[in-house]
């Protein structure tokens, strides 16, 4: 009892810390204002066409087109978050983008489903027609409408396919299959517009606009996703130098290849990594760098999550690698002071040991804790004594067999006294990353200390 009250009431040790607005602060700001007003802009382009009668068929017409033009608009903002584009991966993070990628994509389906079912009642009132009729009949009479609705079931597909039910039971590549279908939808889509659209019918001036939009929106994703890292296949081609089990459900793939040191690759940066091989030729997967070396050699340390990297264990020496990154600002520069606490788990070991190496050879006071539930599942745990010394505290058991959580902010606290002078930077699976989450806000850590990110594009 008097442990437990000890440490409930034992202060945490902070200083004052003054920061300066980041690099990218501006460019942060100019996004997400530049967004809503692109928004505002479409809604008073759509206000100032509409048509004067206020008729039922009318009001829900203009509804309607005002949902397709607004998700019109939303999928080019779509299209160029996940372009890969350097500057707003450098300024936002590639996971920040994902994660409103996939906001923006539910909103865009709700918007385009509104869209069909105000138009088609819209349909009703002005033909005088029951829905079941008007719809067949609308297909035969409004130019590219038959297209528009398989773009729609293909929106609904890729929807759903993405929809945190299904993708317990999808593989990676299945899903990746399906979403690959929205830029067939977003084309079929396309034309309907212009052909039928109440706003750009007559005026040619809108028609332009909404062409060089899309054309920007789709010149980004080809840029960044195709010519790009095509490109760089001219100087960085990678194959496979050695392949080591670290633990029983964690390998390490180093890489070798030319001019590593162009790609200005950092500690806690991740690649996404296609292996040239049967079975890993469809997709490319996001790995974050464990260790780079000066003789043009990158390791990856992934753990064994789903079917593509449990098989990196069964790779083969020289087999052929594309990397195209590297991305994230899972890095040092993001810290402001000279004591860092790292946090690893399962397949998150890698970034956090890169992180180890680098801040401790820049004089950081670096302390890590490794969670694993048994000491064979302490990959890399070697290195990091050997780097850190008792620096590097192993949390090793599962929760029922100890009785506590190693990680609840009563043992982080105990381990680690001086965590409130400390940045925090955790790397694992999500139950790992929610309970270091809520212990850094138990210890009133400040949440711009605490930093992560998700590797999932699914």
């Amino acid at each position: 009892m008097t442990t437990t009250a000890q440490l409930r009431h034992a202060p945490v040790a902070r200083r004052r810390r003054f920061r300066r607005p980041s690099p990218g602060a501006f460019g942060r700001a100019l996004v997400r204002s530049s967004v809503p007003l692109g928004a505002a802009a479409v809604v008073a382009f759509w206000f100032q066409g509409a048509r004067p009668q206020a008729t039922p068929a009318v009001l829900f017409a203009d509804a309607g087109e005002l949902c397709g033009l607004l998700a019109s608009y939303l999928v080019c903002v779509l299209l160029v978050l996940v372009s890969r584009a350097p500057w707003t991966e450098r300024v936002f993070g590639l996971d920040h983008l994902v994660g409103w990628h996939r906001s923006l994509g539910t909103t865009v389906i709700l918007l385009v489903s509104t869209h069909v079912v105000l138009a088609s009642i819209g349909g009703t009132f002005r033909d005088s027609r029951p829905l079941w009729a008007e719809v067949p009949h609308m297909l035969v009479t409004v130019p590219d409408l038959v297209e528009a609705w398989v773009g729609v079931g293909l929106f609904l597909v890729a929807g759903a396919a993405s929809s945190r039910a299904a993708r317990r039971f999808l593989r990676y590549e299945v899903w990746w299959g399906l979403h690959l279908t929205l830029y067939a939808g977003i084309y079929l889509g396309f034309w309907h517009q212009l052909t039928a659209g109440y706003h750009f019918v007559p005026d040619a001036l809108a028609r332009v606009a909404i062409i060089l939009l899309y054309s920007a929106a789709g010149a980004a994703v080809f840029t960044w996703r195709i010519v790009r890292p095509l490109w760089r296949l001219r100087r960085h081609v990678f194959q496979i130098e050695r392949v080591i089990s670290e633990t029983p459900r964690t390998t390490s793939v180093w890489l070798v290849g030319d001019h590593v040191e162009e790609l200005g690759v950092r500690a806690g940066q991740f690649f996404l990594v296609k292996f040239l091989t049967f079975g890993h030729l469809v997709t490319a997967h996001p790995y974050s760098v464990s260790g780079v070396t000066d003789n043009g050699r990158i390791r990856f340390t992934i753990g064994h999550l789903g079917n593509h990297s449990s098989a990196v264990k069964r790779l083969r020496v020289g087999t052929h690698v594309l990397l195209e990154g590297p991305f994230g600002r899972f890095t040092s520069d993001r810290t402001r002071s000279e004591r860092v606490l790292l946090i690893a788990g399962g397949a998150g070991v890698g970034p956090i040991r890169a992180l180890a190496e680098e801040l401790d050879s820049d004089g950081r006071d670096v302390v890590v804790l490794h969670r694993a539930s048994t000491a064979d599942e302490l990959a890399l745990g070697e290195e990091f004594g050997g780097a850190l010394g008792d620096r590097y505290i192993p949390l090793v058991g599962r929760r029922k067999e100890l009785g506590y959580d190693p990680l609840g902010h009563r043992n982080v606290l105990r381990l680690v006294p001086d965590i409130g002078t400390r940045e925090v930077f955790l790397c694992g699976p999500p139950g790992l990353t929610g309970t270091v989450v809520r212990t850094c806000r138990r210890l009133r850590i400040p949440p711009e200390s605490v930093h992560y990110e998700e590797l999932s594009f699914s």
